[in-house]
């Protein structure tokens, strides 16, 4: 068989990939004679399916959304120069997150590599430019490492810090003959444990606080059940961070959500004798919004983490554990259970938890009260609904506001690398991963502009995503720090399209509400097969729900 061949073979039986993200160009055509089925949207042939986005971010988008969605890699198909440049923002988001992505690329010829020769898109050293957004850049020289470099790859993904693999391969050895296979098993990787006599001692400390404090991140949305164990034994205020939202359940009465940049949950920080972080960067954009570096932890901080680079980064641990966070909770869990015979530890944390969230009184805040009434509408109308956000102000007002029932069901791009133009295309990627599922995209009438031709690719999926348009005239987050700071506004009072009549345009339905109760009839009239843009006046609805 091919090189290209033997590619798309690993994937499927291997690593069982179902879906690559990729636009065909002249330099991938050979990997398409291995993924060639019975038509475009037919699963037949090669048995994945692949879609096609309209520009190659977008590819890299529904990859994350798909990655996040469903804990699987997201696969891209991806040409040389231009191809690579276009998706290195949406690996950017992803390395910012640890989402698991392939990015499958072409690359020059072997005997044309670095030589400046001015060859059809041509990059001085793609490899290098790629290897600053991923875990690790491959050049594959001979056809018969191709499975040892796939190998590494999901060994990333399966026993370290998540996050994009780019691997490229030179457009003449696609076909290349290779030999078989003798096997094409994966790997049983087993993810590094907790050390026990670390463990013991951060049980120790855990038991003898007064007034604990658990921060869990998006390491930690693979033991939801042990997480609710661990906190409930410990009776611990706890902040789930963005990436973490639905970890204990919806409205669990120890979960303070991703409040971290409020004032109370940074006074339960400053209070905590013993703070157990797990799985989190404890980065700006999980606890410090208001980005004052006011966040402090007073207390001795135990930090769990798969990365020991990540146990030395944003805040001093005094006992750092190199380890699995899902492993670390079920084991610290199963330890608590034992030593407490079950009964949980009584320490005021819901009440603690119940008075924080209480003073900060989100619901009745002026910077959120417009927003209440849609997340409210939202849960009634599509209570297990995954929400995947833009960088945008409905996003912004439901990383506080919002409850999920269950980890998996809400991300967004304000986290980390912060780029525009997510929401659409990962939410693209969630829908094709969980179709089981609704699936909401909040995005603003700034940020949808750059990755709106994605509508296009939704429509010929015929995926059923919601895309909740917030339109209030602009970058109204700009225009709000330009004014804040004393700035004459400048580039952020931009020209809107006519939104209906764009969606009309791609075969999308669209409807133009401005209070809850259109939004509620808009949502009850979605259709079934395709998506539906629902496009909100912003000041009208502000003044309907006044």
């Amino acid at each position: 068989m091919t090189c290209a061949e033997l590619l798309i073979r690993l994937l499927r039986d291997a690593y069982d990939v179902d879906t690559v993200f990729g636009i065909p160009g002249v330099h991938t055509i050979e990997l398409y004679r291995g993924l060639e089925g019975g038509g475009e949207h037919e699963h037949q042939g090669s048995g994945i399916r692949h879609v096609t986005p309209r520009h190659e971010q977008g590819a890299g988008f529904m990859a994350d959304g798909y990655a996040r969605a469903t804990g699987k890699p997201g696969v891209c198909f991806i040409i040389t120069g231009p191809g690579m440049t276009n998706i290195a923002t949406a690996m950017g988001q992803a390395l910012a997150d640890s989402i698991p992505m392939l990015v499958i690329s072409s690359v020059n010829r072997r005997d044309t590599l670095g030589r400046g020769q001015g060859r059809l898109h041509e990059l001085p050293g793609q490899r290098e430019l790629m290897a600053g957004v991923s875990r690790f850049s491959h050049t594959l020289l001979d056809p018969e490492g191709l499975g040892e470099v796939l190998a590494r790859a999901f060994a990333v993904f399966d026993g370290a810090r998540p996050g994009p693999v780019h691997i490229e391969i030179p457009i003449d050895l696609f076909d290349a003959p290779v030999s078989a296979p003798r096997h094409l098993r994966r790997s049983v990787l087993s993810k590094a444990a907790p050390d026990p006599h670390a463990l013991e001692q951060a049980r120790s400390w855990l038991g003898e606080a007064e007034r604990p404090l658990v921060l869990l991140g998006g390491g930690c949305v693979g033991a939801p059940q042990a997480a609710r164990r661990l906190v409930e034994l410990l009776d611990a205020p706890t902040v789930t961070t963005i990436n973490a939202k639905g970890l204990l359940g919806r409205d669990h009465p120890l979960d303070l959500g991703a409040n971290a940049s409020l004032p109370a949950v940074r006074q339960l920080a400053r209070e905590a004798d013993v703070v157990l972080a797990i799985g989190t960067e404890i980065g700006e954009t999980d606890y410090d919004v208001v980005f004052d570096d006011g966040f402090e932890l007073g207390g001795r901080l135990i930090r769990i983490d798969l990365d020991p680079e990540q146990l030395a980064r944003n805040q001093h641990a005094d006992l750092a554990l190199v380890a699995d966070a899902a492993s670390s909770i079920e084991a610290l869990a199963a330890s608590f259970e034992q030593a407490l015979a079950g009964r949980p530890l009584a320490r005021d944390g819901r009440n603690r938890t119940r008075a924080a969230l209480e003073s900060l009184a989100l619901a009745e805040d002026p910077a959120f009260r417009a927003y209440v009434p849609l997340f409210d509408t939202l849960r009634e109308c599509l209570p297990e609904a995954i929400l995947v956000g833009d960088s945008c102000a409905t996003t912004y007002a439901a990383n506080h506001l919002v409850s999920q029932d269950a980890p998996r069901r809400f991300f967004n791009a304000s986290t980390g690398y912060g780029t525009l133009g997510y929401g659409l295309p990962a939410a693209m990627g969630a829908s094709l991963g969980q179709p089981e599922l609704p699936v909401v995209a909040l995005v603003g009438d700034g940020g949808v502009m750059f990755t709106l031709t994605e509508l296009a690719c939704a429509v010929e999926e015929g995926l059923p995503i919601i895309v909740l348009l917030w339109h209030n005239q602009g970058y109204e987050e700009i225009r709000r720090f330009m004014d804040n700071a004393g700035v004459t506004r400048l580039g952020v009072d931009i020209q809107a399209p006519d939104f209906q009549t764009l969606a009309a345009g791609f075969g999308c339905a669209a409807s133009r509400v401005g209070n809850p109760a259109g939004l509620a009839r808009a949502i009850a009239h979605r259709p079934q097969d395709g998506p539906m843009l629902i496009e909100i006046d912003a000041a009208a609805w502000s003044e309907a729900v006044a």
